[in-house]
């Protein structure tokens, strides 16, 4: 990476994590050279340059790298704003931080436990769904009178908690969809029909580092 060259961005499109961050870099309007990976097939600067081997991983700069996507969201939204993410409408930027980090915290153990059983040994993927659907009851609490977490507009809160969600709904999706969260369905449906994340669902295939098409550049 040279000086004054764009961000490269490694990502899996399908990975949530990786989804929050290309949101926040869109939105913000950082144009950034994206790299799709095969989380079989790592690349080796990838690794070098995080070597927690997890995406998604954003380097700046050849000294400056970001490789949590919270942290990816941030940064992005630091540089530029124009939805307010980081300014909720209603309640303060603590209280909604601290629902994102019980979203990435006790939801995100019994998500992992309820979509991939047979990867924990004893693991009972019904309990963990039970235990799961709590925190889906806060936030349908929460959306009862206004169609997003913290008001009238999305903020950071609905864009980084939404992709676990969603892959929380579809690891049984007539599960989900027969559940009583009428404004938690409707919010849902809403982040899958925004803009910002079907800007970046677009499919590329892995990036090679000596092709000529993978290897070139794919901005926001």
């Amino acid at each position: 990476m040279n000086e004054g060259s764009q961000p490269i961005l490694y990502s899996f499109r399908r990975c949530p994590y990786a989804m929050r961050a290309r949101m926040a870099l869109y939105t913000s309007g950082v144009r950034c050279e994206l790299r799709e990976v095969v989380l079989r097939d790592k690349p080796t600067h990838m690794l070098e340059i995080s070597p927690k081997a997890t995406v998604p991983v954003l380097q700046v700069t050849p000294d400056q790298i970001i490789d949590e996507s919270l942290d990816v969201m941030l940064w992005a939204l630091d540089q530029h704003d124009p939805d307010q993410w980081l300014v909720p409408e209603n309640n303060d930027p603590g209280t909604m931080m601290a629902l994102i980090a019980k979203a990435d915290g006790d939801f995100k153990d019994n998500l992992d436990r309820y979509k991939y059983s047979n990867r924990y040994e004893g693991v009972d993927a019904a309990a963990c769904r039970t235990a799961g659907e709590g925190f889906l009851v806060e936030l349908n609490t929460m959306l009862q009178n206004t169609p997003y977490l913290f008001g009238q507009r999305p903020c950071l809160a609905d864009m980084a908690i939404a992709p676990f969600i969603r892959q929380f709904a579809n690891t049984d999706r007539d599960w989900f969809d027969q559940t009583p969260y009428v404004p938690l369905h409707g919010w849902l449906s809403a982040f899958l029909d925004s803009e910002s994340f079907n800007a970046v669902m677009d499919k590329y295939p892995q990036w090679q580092p000596d092709d000529p098409i993978t290897g070139s550049p794919v901005a926001f």
